[in-house]
């Protein structure tokens, strides 16, 4: 309003008090008081306008946190009762968000106010955006900027929780001029580096927290403050503290039971007779996610099927989520990386088809559905041997549950059509294998084993439900069935070993030993559960690591006599002096009997021709002194020297003859000096006489045999002869020249007769 609005509004008064002046009707007062408040609005409009918006706003901030010690939560029934900046109410208005829900309502007001506050509520009542509210009304309050750096830090437990927390921020805060990142695994590390320092707000799993704090530079965030501030004298808002059951009155809740076998016939007669419906289905582990997956694929039971689990990359895992959250019916396949905190919108049913690990989990899986004043059901499928367990649990944590039949005429049996897939594709049945041997080292590695027992577990028509002709091979269930076996006598073993190290330790200190109290039923127990959990199992669960660590180490130390073979003594009592030597360590590796690896080569006739490795006996055995002298004076190299060249010769010999033809190893010692002195002979001749006529006339032609081109020479007796292979020699020089070969010069016949002739002169 301007100059002229005030100017004729006191016209109007003014010509009103002239003409009705005697009227009653005419409140002149009321009038007057609508001036005066005009004319100072009109003045504080002028005022502003001179006013920077810094100013501005601050004055509106103060206004606000005037309000804030006037709060009543009671009262409050829209968000604008509470003092709400304006940016942060229109994102409110514009994400639909209208009225608060009793954790919002009770919460706002002390986050407000600057108090700590420790929730609860059951799921699907609103706890995100409980404390986004006053996240952002912090940061506003306070003028938060990009220069300012880190302002709020929210942690999540999983990357789907952190993914739907970020996504309602950017909901409700995008009139705000903070800047928000989500910072999860999966995703680029360089490029969060380069944006993380200038993020007020950052929405983020625990592991890639800590990743960013060691290995990026520029981010540097006030834990030791938010430790030393956080949770200071807390109010306490538990909304259904005094509610009968801890899960929505609107979930109706049910559970059956089934043998193992029959849970993969009972999920696909389930799901095509909710083929209309939107359905979550829970598994233990992933590769059950895995397998059954592709296997529910290949069976088109008629409705989109879709898995999630944590072996999928990141930007998988958000493709699924959008895709399950955007389909008005689907089947959801997943893990409980699904169960906490995600907000699924419209889910009928959420069906639990490995028991869950405790009350706690049950809870979180079911309040995927029934969320905010909308209904749902929930499906347990319970093995014979975890009913009574389960169902226990669940009353004591005021869970409502009803038990229900399978009817039988409605149950479609699939285990032939999945063998028939198994047998078509080779990967398909590796991943049926993973999903057995996953599924049983899941229930083995339960801490409940009330109620997970997996020996109680029909194994081989488990396997034959997944399609696979024959159970594989489980190696840590052999080893807990043969600990199992041998936990009594173990744990009694244990329990004189630890008094006796008790009454050593006492008397190291000079103290009387204490007699040991008589062990408990409920003693006997924890340790023959904790001594079954540590060597049953070689897993990278961190409370199994830890109980096998103590366990194995404690055992190894007493049954090392025993290890060794009673040889140990020495190694434990071994007095200060004596000298510890190679090979004396070596010795006792010895006399434990270990067994080598060897490799043996078969020839065509069945005879063995290569062994590895190759054994090199020792050619002479040491004097008893020797090997003393040895092992309290260390090695003599010269000794040592000796003793290899003579086991090396040894060595050698045995091989020369392992290597050598058959033929020539069936000879006889004498054939062999025979065909040596021939040989030399032959080679060097040095005769007294020589008879010229028995060499051949070279004016006569010579038979065209090619096995005549040579002259053999034999010696005998001190007289040679030479004879034509022609004719025929008498059988013992037969068999010899059988093994001869002649020699062959590369000269023509009339060369080689001049040769010899020179040979002869010259001698």
């Amino acid at each position: 309003m301007g100059k002229e609005d005030v100017r004729s509004t006191l016209e109007k008064v003014s010509v009103l008090k002239v003409r009705h002046a005697d009227d009653p009707l005419i409140n002149f007062e009321k009038w007057k008081k609508k001036y005066q408040k005009t004319k100072i609005r009109v003045k504080k409009e002028r005022a502003r306008a001179k006013k920077p918006d810094w100013q501005v706003e601050r004055e509106q901030i103060d206004a606000l946190v005037s309000r804030y010690d006037h709060i009543n939560a009671r009262d409050a029934v829209k968000f604008s009762d509470f003092p709400i900046s304006r940016k942060t109410l229109r994102g409110l208005m514009e994400a639909q968000y209208r009225q608060p829900t009793e954790i919002q309502r009770q919460t706002i007001g002390f986050a407000l106010q600057g108090k700590d506050v420790l929730g609860a509520a059951k799921t699907g009542s609103g706890k995100t955006l409980a404390f986004l509210v006053p996240v952002l009304e912090s940061l506003y309050r306070h003028q938060w900027t990009a220069v300012d750096g880190l302002g709020a830090l929210i942690i999540s437990p999983t990357r789907e929780l952190a993914y739907q927390t970020f996504e309602v921020l950017r909901k409700v805060g995008k009139n705000h001029e903070f800047s928000a990142g989500l910072v999860i695994g999966g995703k680029d590390l360089k490029t969060e580096a380069e944006r993380i320092h200038r993020t007020n707000v950052v929405i983020c799993t625990p592991g890639r927290l800590l990743q960013h704090m060691d290995q990026t530079a520029a981010f540097h965030v006030p834990v030791k403050d938010l430790a030393r501030l956080s949770l200071k004298d807390p109010e306490y808002v538990w909304v259904h503290e005094g509610a009968m059951f801890s899960t929505p009155a609107t979930l109706e809740q049910n559970f059956v039971v089934c043998e193992l076998h029959q849970k993969v016939d009972v999920l696909f007669s389930f799901v095509r007779s909710h083929l209309q419906k939107k359905v979550i289905v829970f598994f233990a582990c992933c590769k059950e996610v895995q397998y059954l997956f592709r296997a529910f694929c290949r069976l088109r039971p008629g409705t989109p099927i879709l898995a999630l689990h944590g072996k999928q990359q990141q930007m998988k895992r958000m493709e699924v989520y959008k895709d399950f959250v955007g389909k008005k019916s689907a089947v959801l396949f997943a893990t409980d990386i699904a169960a906490r905190g995600l907000d699924f919108p419209a889910v009928n049913w959420v069906l639990q088809f490995d028991c869950p690990e405790d009350a706690d989990t049950y809870i979180h899986r079911v309040g995927r559905t029934a969320r905010y004043k909308e209904g749902g059901e929930a499906l347990l499928v319970l093995l014979p041997s975890e009913e009574e367990g389960m169902v226990a649990q669940l009353k004591d944590k005021k869970v409502p549950i009803n038990k229900i039949q399978v009817n039988p005429d409605k149950l479609q049996h699939v285990q032939l059509k999945l063998e028939a897939f198994l047998a078509q594709e080779m990967e398909q049945k590796e991943r049926a294998q993973r999903c057995f041997v996953s599924y049983l080292r899941s229930v083995h590695l339960m801490k409940n084993k009330n109620v997970f027992d997996v020996f109680q577990l029909k194994i081989h028509e488990y396997a034959l439900s997944l399609g696979l002709a024959v159970a594989p091979r489980v190696r840590f269930l052999n080893k807990a069935q043969e600990q199992k076996k041998n936990q009594k006598g173990l744990s009694e073993r244990e329990q004189s070993e630890d008094t006796e190290l008790r009454q050593f330790k006492a008397k190291l200190r000079g103290e009387a030993p204490a007699t040991e109290p008589e062990p408990t039923e409920q003693d006997e127990e924890e340790s023959t559960a904790a001594l079954f959990l540590g060597a049953a199992c070689n897993d990278d669960d961190d409370d199994l690591r830890e109980v096998d660590l103590l366990t194995v180490k404690r055992r190894d130390v007493f049954s090392l006599a025993e290890d060794l073979g009673g040889e140990d003594d020495e190694f434990l009592d071994m007095p200060k002096g004596k000298k510890v030597t190679t090979l004396s360590e070596a010795k006792k590796i010895l006399k434990r009997k270990f067994q080598v690896n060897t490799k043996i080569t078969f020839s065509e006739e069945g005879e063995t021709v290569q062994q590895w490795p190759i054994v090199q006996r020792s050619a002479a055995q040491q004097s008893a002194n020797e090997e003393l002298e040895e092992e309290f004076s260390g090695i003599n190299v010269d000794k040592a020297r000796e003793r290899l060249k003579r086991e090396d010769q040894e060595f050698d010999k045995q091989e020369y003859n392992r290597e050598r033809p058959a033929s020539a190893q069936d000879k006889s010692d004498d054939e062999e000096e025979e065909e040596e002195e021939e040989t030399v002979a032959y080679l060097d001749y040095s005769g007294d006489e020589f008879d010229p006529s028995t060499l051949p006339d070279p004016d006569k032609p010579q038979k065209p045999n090619t096995d005549t081109s040579s002259i053999t020479l034999e010696v005998s007796g001190g007289e040679s002869s030479c004879e034509d292979n022609d004719m025929s020699p008498p059988a013992s020089k037969r068999k010899r020249a059988a093994h001869r070969q002649p020699l062959d010069t590369g000269l023509s016949l009339a060369e080689d007769e001049e040769l010899v002739l020179r040979l002869l002169g010259s001698s």
